[in-house]
């Protein structure tokens, strides 16, 4: 099976740094990963993400399901009628995102993130 399980909520957000610090508040912990393009917090085996510039409210958080692939597996979503809706990014640190939208217009994402730890439990 390509998709592994839930790994990462990616919230938008108008300042990074305000964020970062509201949340290391809410969580009671320090992210994990940490750069001006994206904050990572490891929650109970889960990530809680950040991005800098979004529009928070309008499109709403986005929940990304880990794989270790994320060409094969877009490519896989594809076949079984899936549409994507931004394809495969680099989006620093080697982690990778893409999001399809399924057959109904649902946004579903993967994540292929070689920093993130599926194996800790906080």
């Amino acid at each position: 099976m390509m998709i592994q399980g839930l790994r990462t909520v990616i919230y938008p957000v108008t300042n990074l740094a305000e964020a970062k610090a509201w949340y290391e508040q809410v969580l009671g912990r320090a992210p994990y990963f940490n750069e001006a393009f994206y904050v990572g917090f490891e929650v109970g085996g889960f990530e809680l993400g950040l991005i800098p510039d979004g529009q928070p409210g309008s499109t709403g958080a986005t929940a990304y399901w880990g794989t270790e692939d994320i060409d094969a597996e877009v490519a896989r979503l594809s076949s079984l009628g899936a549409k994507v809706h931004a394809p495969v990014e680099d989006v620093g640190g080697g982690i990778r995102v893409a999001t399809v939208r399924d057959p109904y217009g649902n946004l579903f994402g993967v994540i292929q993130n070689p920093h993130f730890d599926r194996t800790k439990v906080a």
